[in-house]
């Protein structure tokens, strides 16, 4: 009798676990975990994409606007710091880190763009076949860099939510250890936010 008691405790002990866990988000918080990650993946991808594309745009625009060397370097120095940062699955659990590596792939964007601006001064590199090539490859890397991190944008939204909201919260706090990842932000809001000037001459 005890026995079957015991087993009965037992059955019932499983079967209430089984139905709190079902009902703490574990696996929930664990898809959009895994989400993330790859969403996060896609960012990195496109981001490499792009910094394969620069040694040959830079040796380009190079045959044909030597003289302008401090350009070229500059693009040079910031591809150099955007790759030299090492990107761990840790870097989307350290906000100073993501910053760092934000900041890092702005300055790459920036430089970049002066190289393009350059182009503009040299019609024969206009016209450059390759340079034309390299230049669309770079606008359509630009574009899938700003589709990866929105979707990246998307799921750390997702994933944080999960994290914050109650009862999820409780299993990703106490039983996953999770928090909350940083998200790629705005350098400048207050920059953004206001209106742009316009100048009719």
């Amino acid at each position: 009798m005890r026995r079957a008691s015991a087993m009965n405790l037992a059955a019932g002990l499983v079967i209430l676990f089984a139905g709190l866990m079902s009902g703490c988000g574990y696996n929930d918080l664990q898809g959009v975990d895994e989400d993330t990650k790859a969403a996060w993946s896609e960012v990195i991808n496109q981001y490499q994409r792009r910094a394969d594309l620069i040694p040959n745009l830079v040796a380009t625009v190079k045959g044909y606007a030597e003289h302008e060397k401090e350009t070229l370097e500059g693009v040079v120095q910031a591809r150099a710091q955007a790759t030299g940062i090492q990107v761990t699955p840790e870097t989307l659990k350290d906000p100073a880190a993501f910053e760092q590596f934000q900041k890092a792939q702005a300055g790459l964007t920036t430089a970049l763009g002066r190289l393009i601006a350059v182009a503009e001064n040299y019609p024969n590199l206009k016209a450059d076949q390759s340079f034309r090539d390299l230049q669309s490859q770079l606008e359509g890397t630009e574009n899938r860099i700003t589709v990866a991190r929105k979707r990246y944008i998307d799921r750390v939204a997702e994933y944080n939510k999960m994290v914050r909201f109650f009862p999820t919260n409780l299993t990703a706090k106490f039983l996953l250890h999770m928090e909350e990842k940083p998200n790629f932000t705005v350098a400048d809001e207050k920059a953004v936010a206001k209106p742009p000037e316009v100048k009719f001459n």
